[in-house]
């Protein structure tokens, strides 16, 4: 059935209108030319990835090869999946598993409503300065390196000096308990000091995506007398949902990466059983115990789990929240 359309006072049918308007077709080279200022702005950051992301790469064929200092990354005896074998095969290895999933749960579905909380707070305040103010004092920790956070924290906690321990024997009790120690404080531990640090950085995305909420939804929700919490959960919370899901989805990537440097400093032998983490247990055995293959083996498993992961949730949330990456 042909479609017909007024156009210019003429009827016309949607074929010679198509024929007639066709799109110009713009070389590269053209695009290129006409936008170069932002591609100019471009070339460093893919320069960067190229050398920091990409070429990296090359060197996961090791978990294939057995590497030699005389042979190099290329030129070592072909192994197959030997190392992958390897690492399913020792029983302790499903603790690290266990220990990096629990940490990364805590760290990804626990902590994500705490900056969202804050965020919201932040645009709930009339007062610009002292948000401005408080802003900043959340964002500070952020810019701490965890050697000093982690540093901070054994001194806090610390047997007899500790303030913790302190405040304790002020109460009457024993005062001399080493919670760093110990793996029962462990997990609480690393989500108090993710959530201390992080928290105000993180909340800064989702204070912008407030922020860019239509202010009449608020004031058709204000006459139908709406309270203001019930404005925050029906004008707030679905306004951001998107930046929620795809913060979310970008997390689900390093789901089998607990965070290298919180994790490696807070370690000791007290409790070595639930602090050793798949990333701990790589630069433990690759570059402390020079297994650099089996090492590299145990990285990329790390990495096809956590880009499956995405894959299926990013198709998930397209289907159920019409939201996604791409």
């Amino acid at each position: 059935m042909t479609t017909f359309v007024t156009y210019n006072g003429e009827l016309k049918s949607q074929e010679e209108l198509e024929q007639h308007y066709k799109p110009v077709k713009v070389s590269t080279w053209v695009r290129l030319k006409k936008h170069k200022v932002f591609y100019t702005m471009l070339f460093p950051c893919l320069v960067f990835f190229l050398i920091f992301s990409y070429w990296p790469m090359l060197g996961l064929v090791l978990s294939f090869r057995e590497y030699g200092f005389n042979t190099g990354i290329l030129g070592g005896d072909f192994v197959g999946l030997k190392y992958f074998e390897q690492f399913f095969d020792d029983p302790r290895n499903w603790i690290y598993i266990k220990n990096t999933l629990i940490i990364s749960c805590l760290k990804l579905f626990v902590a994500l409503p705490f900056p969202i909380i804050l965020a919201i707070m932040f645009s709930e305040m009339k007062n610009s300065k002292l948000r401005s103010t408080l802003q900043s004092i959340t964002y500070l920790p952020y810019f701490i390196s965890w050697v000093v956070v982690v540093g901070i924290m054994s001194r806090l906690l610390a047997p007899d000096t500790g303030l913790l321990n302190q405040l304790i024997q002020k109460f009457g009790g024993d005062g001399s308990t080493f919670f760093m120690m110990e793996e029962s404080h462990f997990f609480p531990l690393v989500f108090i000091s993710y959530v201390w640090k992080g928290i105000g950085w993180d909340s800064i995305i989702y204070f912008a995506a407030i922020m860019a909420i239509v202010p009449t939804l608020y004031e058709a929700a204000s006459i139908d007398g709406a309270s203001r919490l019930r404005q925050i959960w029906h004008v707030t919370l679905p306004g951001i949902t998107s930046t929620i899901i795809i913060l979310f989805i970008l997390s689900l990537g390093s789901i089998l990466s607990a965070g290298f440097d919180q994790i490696y400093l807070m370690q000791n032998p007290g409790n070595a059983n639930v602090s050793e983490t798949i990333d701990t247990y790589i630069v433990r055995t690759g570059l402390q115990g020079g297994q650099f293959g089996y090492a590299t083996a145990i990285g990329l498993m790390q990495g096809i789990a956590g880009l499956v992961l995405t894959i299926v949730v990013n198709r998930v949330t397209s289907k159920k929240f019409d939201s996604s990456l791409w």
